[in-house]
């Protein structure tokens, strides 16, 4: 679907792929839903933990980020991101560590969005640091490594 000016205004679905890379022994990891609801728990055991999930996006008007939607997303729409909980925010009752990484959605334009869709075994990956600089699990906005979101093949994602 497009606009009489020809802007593609279709939505679409993104499948998406985020590792922690080395993150510390013994931690569990999960994804949150909406404001509260944890999903796909995984407790370190030294190597790197990798989510994956679909979500859905349209284009916004020109110059502006991706319009990424669903119970995944948190955030103003105009600087989305995602997080990943861990230790107690995990559902790791007995753990030392509270703590969220806030991965960003924003810097993922149109055009990669696009490609990340183009087949059906197609996404976009992102590698964050799995510690942060107190050896304790990734918190915060993280930066992302390898230059940020890459065009990645996948297999199955929520």
């Amino acid at each position: 679907m497009s606009t009489m000016d020809g802007q593609d205004t279709a939505e679409r679905v993104l499948r998406l792929r985020m590792t922690l890379l080395r993150p510390p022994v013994g931690v569990q990891f999960c994804l949150q839903r909406g404001r509260s609801e944890l999903l796909d728990a995984a407790v370190s055991i030294g190597g790197d933990i990798s989510f994956a999930l679909a979500m859905r996006a349209r284009p916004a008007e020109t110059g502006k980020p991706v319009r990424f939607l669903g119970p995944f997303t948190q955030g103003p729409p105009t600087a989305r991101f995602l997080y990943v909980c861990s230790g107690t925010c995990a559902g790791q009752h007995d753990s030392c560590w509270t703590r969220r990484a806030k991965i960003s959605l924003a810097a993922i334009p149109w055009s990669l969005f696009k490609e990340g869709c183009a087949s059906p075994n197609a996404g976009l990956e992102v590698h964050i640091a799995g510690c942060a600089r107190d050896g304790g699990p990734a918190c915060a906005t993280v930066p992302l490594l390898s230059g940020g979101w890459n065009v990645c093949v996948l297999g199955g994602a929520r």
